[in-house]
Formats: structure tokens, C-alpha cells, sequence
């Protein structure tokens, strides 16, 4: 494309050079009969580059901003330069991720209950469980000690007690700190090989690009073809905007915060903004509720937060759905039981997943912890309009 546009420029060059050189006045010619040519009065186009949209501006008065200038600076109306800007963007410190602590999931089966035991040789031989950890779908430990024994892993909890658990390593997925606002949106893939096309629609030629889960994506502009909405990501190339969990940055506070302060939980992408004087200052995924478990939308203030939390529930009446997650770091609540916090038992950032709460990697639950005072604004929202808002659909709501 660069060879083409220079070709071109230099035939222009060559076959008018007065107009190559941007006279503003009148330019003469004569043929080869010395007989004087028509005068030109109009002005020569712009080279290929990006030019202010005001006709008054000093750098564009003397050409015409059309063609290649003019698609050049269409581009940069949206954000969309050759080559593309990069966000003011930075990854946090990867020592944020590292949580205080070690977790082991239950290894028994769902539908029973976890033996505790006094000492290490009971665990072994499975002989006076001294407590249990009821039956449920999730159960998660902390530990302070392991010992492997005839293959099996048993783990000191810091009650003392001895389970027998398979210890576990958590997401390390963060987020990205930023410098100023970006002038465009962003995003992460959330599907592993997803095809970029050449042109939005699903019957597109594709660009032979494949991305995958937790790729970082700039989005330039969205479009609606084949009933579904499709996200520039790049010079003619798209993705379907399902696949990605975006973030469009408002500096501007949402209605009722008081503050140039807030954190924002959009619920339709699964993503998070956190702004400080009113600038973009945090983004991430998220996992909020899922259904029947909705993250309730509206204004919140973050009432508590605790560095370690242990949290347990059930929802159903047979109690299936019970869940023990201990030492849940970096919690903030901020609507009765639901609260933002680090999730360690699973890596579905970008999907609804919880049971009200929004699950951060521990990462990102650490940097906003640490950003975050009591009493700060969370305004959670779905643009799309599908989470009910009825208090009927709510009770306290959990992790």
C-alpha cells in the first residue's frame, strides 16, 4: 500500500510539478504551440497523511484533504492511525498477583462431606475424622502446610486441622493500568482461536489472523451485519463483538456519583473501569452473577473490606449448590453479601459465573484493593437492559 501511494505521488510529482509543490496561486502552462493553456485555479490534493477537519487550519489550507488523506484522516477520527496508536497503557506489577496464601480444592466427591482430621497419620488412614466440611459443588481450602504421603496430598489448614485436597494455582491474567484515557475502546478476547475477518459478517473472507483468550484488542468502531454486531479491531479487520469483553472509557460520572472517583461494572461486556479525577485509571474482566444469581445493577458505596474472607452459602433447597471458599482475598463489599473480590477457584473472566458477587483475577482484586477506599462509588450497569432490576429477583446475594 506505502509502494502504491508513493508511485502514485510521484506521478503527480512528475506530470505537475508546480502543483507538487502546493502553489496557492494560479498556474500557467503552455502547449507545444506556445499558445497559453487554460489557467488552473483549483488546488492540488493533499499527500497522504492525516489533516485537521478545520478548512481554516494553516497545514491543510493549501490542498485538498481527499483520497488517501481523506481516508487517513477518517481513520483518525476514530482513533485508527498508521500504525495504530498504542493505548497509554501499562500492566500492573505482577507481584500483585501472588496472594498471602495457599489453596487446595476438596477432592471428594461433590456429594459428600470433606473429613477433617486432628492429626496428620488420621488423615492418612482416614481414621477418626475429628470434623467435616459439608457436601457441595465448590470447596476450597487454605493451607499452611503440605505433606505427601503414598501419593496423596494432605494439607495443614490454619485451624490445625488435616484434609486430604489437591493443592491448586489460580489465574494470572491482569488487567491494565493507564496513564490518561484512551481516545478509543479496548478489549480482551474471550474465546481461544477466534478468526478475524476481513470485513464484518460471518460468511467474510477471513484474514488468515486467529487470536486467542486474553488477547488485547483496540476497538475503533462497531457495525450490525448478519444480526450481530461486529468490532474493528484494525485496518479491515473485525471480530464479532460477543468475543470480546470491552471496555469504552466515560470519564464522565455516572448519575448520582459525587465524586471524581468510582469504579464501573459493566455487566452486559464482563468488564470493569476504575476512574480517578475522572480519568481512566484501571480496566479489567470480570465474572458477575450469573442467572437467577444476578449482580444486582444500580449505585453502591463499598461499605468494608477485609484482605482475607471466607465465604460459604447455598441458594437451593437441597443445598447442591453449596459452596466453601476460605480466605477469599481482597474483598470489597458494596451490595449486602456481594462484594468485588479475587477469585482463586476458577479462570472464566468474562463470563457470568458467580452467585451475585464480581470475581476479579487476584491480580486486578489487588490493584483495586489497594486503590480503593470505604465509601467508594461502584456503579454497576447492564447497557443491553437483560438484568432484571426488580428488588424481587434479590436477596443478599453471595460469592
Amino acid at each position: 500500500m506505502k509502494r502504491f501511494l508513493l508511485i502514485s505521488w510521484l506521478a503527480v510529482s512528475l506530470l505537475k510539478p508546480d502543483l507538487a509543490a502546493f502553489s496557492a496561486g494560479p498556474v500557467r502552462a503552455k502547449d507545444l504551440n506556445d499558445n497559453p493553456a487554460e489557467p488552473y485555479g483549483g488546488e492540488p490534493l493533499c499527500p497522504p497523511g492525516v489533516y485537521p477537519l478545520a478548512r481554516s487550519s494553516q497545514q491543510a489550507a493549501n490542498c485538498l484533504a481527499l483520497g488517501p488523506a481523506q481516508v487517513l484522516t477518517d481513520m483518525a477520527k476514530i482513533g485508527l492511525t498508521i500504525p495504530p496508536r498504542s493505548l497509554p497503557a501499562t500492566k500492573p506489577d505482577p507481584a500483585l498477583v501472588t496472594a498471602p496464601i495457599h489453596y487446595a480444592k476438596v477432592s471428594i466427591d461433590r456429594k459428600e462431606a470433606a473429613p477433617l482430621f486432628a492429626t496428620l497419620d488420621e488423615a492418612v488412614t482416614a481414621t477418626s475424622p475429628s470434623s467435616f466440611i459439608s457436601a457441595g459443588r465448590i470447596r476450597w481450602v487454605s493451607y499452611i502446610d503440605r505433606q505427601d504421603v503414598n501419593g496423596g496430598h494432605y494439607l495443614k489448614l490454619p485451624s490445625g486441622a488435616w484434609i486430604r485436597a489437591s493443592p491448586g494455582s489460580y489465574s494470572y491474567f491482569q488487567g491494565l493500568v493507564f496513564s490518561q484515557t484512551p481516545r478509543n475502546g479496548f478489549g480482551w478476547i474471550l474465546g481461544p482461536d477466534t478468526p478475524v475477518m476481513s470485513v464484518p459478517g460471518y460468511n467474510s473472507p477471513k484474514t488468515g489472523r486467529v487470536l486467542q483468550r486474553y488477547n488485547l484488542v483496540q476497538v475503533y468502531a462497531i457495525e450490525k451485519v448478519d444480526q450481530a454486531n461486529w468490532a474493528m479491531i484494525g485496518v479491515n479487520e473485525w471480530v464479532e463483538d460477543r468475543l470480546i469483553g470491552r471496555v469504552t472509557p466515560n470519564p464522565r460520572p455516572p448519575a448520582g456519583v459525587d465524586r471524581d472517583r468510582w469504579i464501573e461494572v459493566n455487566l452486559e461486556e464482563q468488564s470493569i473501569a476504575v476512574y480517578d479525577h475522572n480519568q481512566l485509571v484501571y480496566a479489567s474482566l470480570v465474572s458477575s452473577g450469573i442467572e437467577p444469581f444476578y449482580t444486582r445493577p444500580g449505585l453502591f458505596h463499598v461499605y468494608k473490606k477485609k484482605e482475607l474472607e471466607t465465604m460459604s452459602g447455598a441458594f437451593e433447597a437441597d443445598r447442591s449448590d453449596y459452596y466453601y471458599l476460605e480466605d477469599v482475598p481482597w474483598t470489597m463489599y458494596f451490595d449486602e453479601a456481594r462484594a468485588l473480590h479475587g477469585a482463586y477457584w476458577h479462570n472464566f473472566f468474562g463470563y457470568p459465573t458467580s452467585h451475585g458477587c464480581v470475581n476479579l483475577a487476584p491480580g486486578d482484586a489487588h490493584w483495586i484493593f489497594n486503590w480503593a477506599q470505604n465509601g467508594e462509588w461502584v456503579y454497576v450497569w447492564d447497557p443491553s437492559g437483560q438484568t432484571p432490576t426488580d428488588p424481587k429477583y434479590y436477596g443478599a446475594g453471595g460469592a
